[in-house]
């Protein structure tokens, strides 16, 4: 707290609290019952009544209730407001604390964001904090909602406490998310509101407690002096606390002014409000509205300001730091408006939560509004608002930090009124500020349905003020594309795309940043849809004019230059990814240099191309030094430094070096379990690869609980159409293929398929990858007839989507010809080895390890007694197939040893039938007999097939 913060508290009776100053008059058992309130997580409102009596039935009848209910109503009778409906509420929070051990949650029920206020309690209060990698997939505020929900602690019950509430549309969708521990409590000024709550009817006070009131805030000896009086001032405000509470702080420090003279100089004051609906009779009474006439006469010209001013927030907490900003732009004198601050707060006419937030009451807002109606300035006034306000959202960055989420949260709902209200005070320049910023402020924090209808709102407001060739337009519609395409929604994103590059295009030029932009992003679309052909053209125009305007160090040129690398590396076109991430690579460690991030991700990159290729050697010595500089510059529990620790395991476990795989995948696994959690997609991706090592290891009873467990949670997560979860889906399936339990590897291959194909269309790597795997399954039953047309169908559309030289389109070349081999159709399997064979030789070398699989079991095919007349060719490709594999994977791994254990069985039996040829020619050669020769081979068959 700072000096002049101090003073300000003891001037005005502040008291320090867990950090925070807490303004207002309290007494020691206040002070005690706020204790035990700040005992649990909280974020109850200061409570602006110093004094509360006479509802001790209603509490006790509240608690009464909830206990068995679980939800109740505070209404008004005759649905006033100033009866104490929200004083009674933060009473019953106050005193009830302890059943409560969850937490009590206030939400502001004029707001629509009921979801969000929950989430921004949990992660502000709680301090729970959503997994990043679960940005993405929970791109709505309900299903982050529920994820709180679900990790909400501490344990126990649950108070929910909506103020305010006018109407339960917003409300019920949020009511059929709350488990039984949530418990809610409503203030509202309306009658029979819900029918599924437990409703009690809040009277104004009996004439005694109003009485009590009024002389606990003025002394007992002034109330008796003049008791008639005081009961008729009483009367005469309604008997309302807010009322008699007002009265009561403007009397209190006037002590020779009597009650008599108070009421006689009172002059009645009234407003009403259109009667429309019969559950509302009126927001004040003519006595409340007198007291605040009568505080307000007492007030200065800058308090007097200061209130009409205050009357443009909407109904939230009000962040000092936001009437700063604004007054400084009205040339207010920052001491002046302290003042007038004080003024305000020690007439009750404000209520300060604490020395950087305070609110308002409902009614006081609406009668500082009017004054503001009635001022000269009141246009000037509300424009400068309008406009320092956006001057704030201007400030919100992307992506947006959990800092600076709790720094921008107290000014959204001030943000969101000025977008949802009139906005002709926003001028034209400060449009798309508005709301693309707010749009920004969700987006950033994965909420994307709540960005999308600020940025489609701007949009159709820019355009209709500014035209469709407005660059704050053409932006804002860029925006939106953007947002669908994180959501996965590509074919609302595309259109949008194409609609602002023809308007760039034509208004800007073809050489302009922002042009280039909106081309790149389109390039980058098509490659997320697999549509390559469509991609490449338009990086390669970015990347030629990038180039030409700005020069190769440019960041923009490098982004795009890398980005067509990893375009090739998808398409299988090693050859061509390898010289651009090079090129890449050695102009940001000339103009970044080796510690810079960007730096080590092309590094990171390179080493996993070089990993698809097969050059196991030339990979791990980058993860290695990416490794060690992540280690020592971002420290070991960094996503980064995790991130290429499991990519190292994964490239140890190609490489069939198990033993230096698991330590690594075990060491993640832990780090991520501790510093991410169970649910954390991360976390996740290692157990569920760590399960899939265990696999290659036919560690199967080891696998398969890991694979259930990520199942489980990511079913429960994402949800069932989220691709990690087929994913692992997929890989459970394929684990029961290895076992032999093919039944229950049918119905998971036939779920993903269904998913996939509905989800991700027939031509997507995903779903032809599930086809392909399950026509595999078939294979292996015997069930040819069932596999055969899903290997062709796969076949045919990567042949024509991704072409005849993509690793994936040659994988399934080569399990058809594996199908055909099963059948004994060893002519049909024959030209599809060799076609394989030939291809991967050329696009991928002969180092490469799916070149080996090829060349194995093309010797696999030669070696048969039906084409025992090829043996020779057996022999030799086996032979070059361990060679090969030695010089590559080292002679300890399995795929090695597999092959080197054939070529030892190939080489004996050329060995036996050697010795058996020699016997029977010199046999032969001695008795001459017809009989010899057929004994001879009928004895070299049997051998064979023996041998086999």
């Amino acid at each position: 707290m700072t000096e002049s913060d101090r003073k300000r508290a003891e001037k005005i009776g502040a008291y320090a609290e867990q950090g925070d100053i807490r303004i207002g008059k309290l007494y020691l058992d206040q002070r005690e019952e706020r204790a035990q309130l700040n005992s649990i997580p909280q974020n109850v409102p200061m409570r602006g009544a110093t004094k509360f009596v006479g509802r001790e039935t209603e509490l006790a009848t509240i608690h009464r209730e909830m206990q068995t209910s679980d939800r109740v109503i505070i209404s008004a009778i005759a649905g006033m407001g100033g009866v104490g409906k929200t004083e009674l509420a933060i009473q019953y929070a106050v005193r009830n604390a302890e059943a409560y051990p969850g937490g009590i949650c206030w939400l502001n029920g004029t707001q629509t964001d009921l979801f969000e206020q929950v989430v921004t309690f949990a992660r502000t209060v709680l301090s729970l904090k959503l997994p990043p990698a679960l940005e993405k997939t929970l791109t709505t505020i309900e299903q982050q909602f529920v994820w709180y929900r679900e990790h909400w602690q501490p344990s126990g019950a649950v108070l929910l406490i909506v103020d305010d509430v006018a109407e339960m549309k917003n409300l019920r969708s949020l009511l059929q998310h709350l488990p039984p521990r949530f418990k809610v409590l409503l203030t509202t000024r309306r009658k029979r509101l819900d029918a599924d709550f437990v409703e009690m009817s809040l009277d104004v006070l009996p004439l005694d407690k109003a009485i009590e009131l009024l002389a606990k805030l003025i002394g007992s000896s002034r109330v008796e002096a003049e008791r008639a009086t005081a009961e008729d001032l009483c009367e005469w405000l309604g008997r309302l606390p807010l009322g008699v509470e007002l009265i009561g702080r403007y009397v209190a420090p006037k002590p020779f002014l009597s009650l008599f003279d108070l009421k006689a100089q009172v002059q009645f004051q009234h407003r009403s409000l259109d009667d429309r609906d019969p559950n509302y009779v009126m927001t004040a009474q003519k006595g409340v509205r007198a007291a605040f006439e009568l505080s307000w006469q007492e007030l200065g010209d800058a308090a007097m300001a200061m209130g009409r001013f205050l009357s443009l927030f909407t109904a939230a907490e009000i962040p000092c730091e936001l009437v700063q900003r604004v007054t400084e732009a009205l040339d207010w004198a920052t001491e002046t408006m302290e003042e007038a601050r004080e003024q305000l707060a020690i007439r009750h006419l404000l209520q300060e939560v604490t020395l950087t937030r305070f609110r308002l009451h409902p009614l006081m807002r609406e009668f500082f509004a009017l004054k503001l109606d009635e001022s000269e300035n009141g246009e000037e006034v509300r424009s400068v608002y309008v406009k320092a306000l956006v001057e704030v959202a201007a400030e919100i960055l992307y992506p947006i930090t959990l800092t600076q989420v709790a720094q921008f949260s107290p000014a959204i709902p001030h943000l969101k009124a000025i977008a949802a209200s009139d906005l002709r005070l926003v001028p034209d320049e400060m449009l798309m500020t508005l709301f693309n910023r707010l749009a920004r402020f969700y987006q950033g924090q994965g909420a994307y349905a709540a960005a999308e209808p600020w940025l489609e709102k701007g949009a159709e407001v820019v355009l209709d003020r500014l035209g469709e060739d407005h660059p704050d337009y053409l932006t804002t519609l860029h925006n939106l594309a953007l947002l669908y395409k994180s959501q996965g929604r590509y074919g609302d994103a595309e259109p949008l795309y194409l609609k602002v590059r023809d308007i760039k295009k034509q208004v800007l030029g073809e050489e302009h940043p922002s042009y280039l932009t909106t081309l790149h992003n389109l390039a980058l679309l098509y490659q997320l849809q697999g549509r390559y052909g469509d991609a490449e053209p338009l990086y390669l125009k970015v990347r030629d004019i990038r180039k030409q305007v700005l020069g190769e160090e440019h960041p923009s040129y490098l982004t795009t230059l890398h980005n067509l690398a990893s375009l090739y590396e998808s398409q299988g076109r090693y050859g061509d990814a390898e010289p651009l991430y090079l090129k890449v690579r050695d102009i940001k460690k000339q103009v970044l240099g080796e510690e810079h991030p960007s730096y080590l991700t092309t590094l990171h990159n390179l080493a996993l191309l070089y990993k698809l290729q097969g050059r196991y050697g030339d990979a791990e010595p980058l993860y290695l030094k990416v490794r060690d500089i992540r280690k020592q510059v971002l420290g070991e529990e960094h996503p980064s430094y995790l991130t290429t620790l499991h990519n190292l395991a994964s490239l140890y476990e190609s490489q069939g070096r198990y033993g230096d795989a698991e330590p690594l995948y075990l060491k993640v696994r832990d780090i991520k379990k501790q510093v991410l959690g169970e649910e954390h997609p991360s976390y996740l991706t290692t157990l569920h690869n760590l399960a899939l090592l265990y696999k290659l290891q036919g560690r199967y009873g080891d696998a398969e609980p890991l694979y259930l467990k990520v199942r489980d949670i990511r079913k429960q997560v994402l949800g069932e159409d989220h691709p990690d979860y087929l994913t692992t889906l997929h890989n459970l399936a394929s684990l029961y293929k290895s076992q032999g339990r093919y039944g229950d590897a049918e119905p998971l291959y036939l779920k993903v398929r269904d998913i996939r194909k509905q989800v991700l269309g027939e031509e997507h790597p995903s779903y032809l990858t599930t086809l392909g795997n399950l026509a595999l399954l078939y294979k292996s039953q015997g069930r040819y007839g069932d596999a055969e047309p899903l290997y062709l169908k796969v076949r045919d559309i990567k042949k024509q989507v991704l072409g005849e030289e993509h690793p994936s389109y040659l994988i399934t070349l080569h399990n058809l010809a594996g199908l055909y081999k099963s059948q004994g159709r060893h002519g049909d399997a024959e030209p599809l080895y060799l076609k394989v064979r030939d291809i991967k030789k050329q696009v991928l070398g002969e180092e490469h390890p799916s070149y080996l699989i090829t060349l194995h079991n093309l010797a696999g095919l030669y070696d048969t007694p039906i084409i025992l007349s090829k043996l020779w060719k057996t022999t030799d490709l086996a032979r070059r197939s361990v060679k090969i594999s030695t010089s590559v994977l080292g002679r300890t791994h399995p795929a090695t040893r597999r092959r080197t254990h054939k070529l030892w069985r190939i080489l004996l039996i050329d060995l036996t039938l050697g010795l058996l040829l020699l016997f029977f020619a010199s046999h032969l050669l001695i008795v001459r007999s017809p009989i010899a020769l057929l004994q001879f081979l009928f004895v070299l068959l049997l051998a064979v097939l023996l041998l086999r």
